[in-house]
């Protein structure tokens, strides 16, 4: 218990002072150990201008079982599944999967990353979408950036533009 804490809270600590570029994660609430990570759409893919919100749970035995992610923000990738699942070989236990207690929440989440800009379609969740990846990548792109848009990117402006409610009451810009 004081070994998941202490390690938490170091790694906590070296994503808040550096950070990699592009990912943020913070704990969220009262529970030390649910984290929330945002990770903007690298530039040139389908996510690009989209801000990502993930929960990030660290189980009991960490840092000898890998942390449990999933997307909240709703995204169009054939390794990441409606509810939020990702399918990442880090993420899963040896020796189906490649989790070691070396890796840490920083090397996790550019690994989530990565995934974004590069997926892997022979490993899919969704394999209709893996499908459209492969053979017919203009649909996949374009069903992805649009999804991207309404989930990722209007959540924001929502927040940055001032209703027309808000401005007659004089609280808009």
């Amino acid at each position: 218990m004081m070994q998941r804490t202490a390690r938490l809270q170091r790694e906590v600590c070296m994503l808040n002072t550096e950070p990699p570029p592009g990912i943020s994660c913070c704990p969220h609430g009262d529970d030390q150990f649910e984290l929330r990570a945002q990770i903007l759409g690298g530039s040139g893919t389908p996510y690009e201008g989209g801000i990502f919100n993930l929960q990030i749970q660290i189980p009991e035995r960490y840092p000898f079982e890998p942390p449990k992610l999933r997307f909240l923000t709703p995204i169009y990738h054939p390794n990441i599944d409606t509810a939020g699942r990702i399918c990442l070989d880090i993420l899963k236990m040896p020796p189906k999967g490649a989790w070691r207690p070396a890796l840490n929440i920083s090397t996790v989440l550019s690994s989530i990353q990565l995934l974004m800009a590069e997926p892997n379609p022979d490993d899919p969740l969704m394999t209709e979408i893996s499908a459209e990846y492969k053979y017919n990548r203009e649909v996949f792109l374009d069903k992805a950036r649009m999804l991207t848009k309404k989930h990722a990117v209007d959540e924001i402006k929502a927040k940055e533009t001032p209703t027309h409610e808000s401005m007659l009451e004089g609280n808009g810009a």
